[in-house]
């Protein structure tokens, strides 16, 4: 289904592959170890993470809250964006119009 958007979706689906990045260990969504990511090379990690973006674009419009490693990545309709937090920090957030 996915979250309502008035932006380009490759645009918002580039944001959120980007913010996802700043989550240290968000490799622990795919039950991988620090090592087994650490051995992927940066290629393979941006590929994994552009992976991650688009299925949790489609699973946020059904589950508005999603753990990410020790990230919360958030539906917030109201402001129209995603955001993405740790603990109760907000790091960033993607605007979907």
């Amino acid at each position: 289904m996915g979250v309502k958007h008035g932006r380009d979706y490759e645009g918002i689906l580039n944001d959120l592959t980007k913010a996802l990045d700043m989550i240290p260990d968000g490799y622990l969504f795919f039950q991988m170890s620090e090592e087994e990511w650490e051995g992927l090379n940066p290629e393979e990690r941006r590929e994994v993470q552009e992976a991650l973006a688009e299925d949790l674009f489609y699973a946020l419009g059904s589950e508005p809250t999603i753990q990410v490693g020790s990230g919360v990545v958030i539906y917030a309709a109201d402001t129209h964006r995603i955001d993405i937090l740790i603990g109760e920090t907000e790091m960033t957030f993607v605007s979907l119009i």
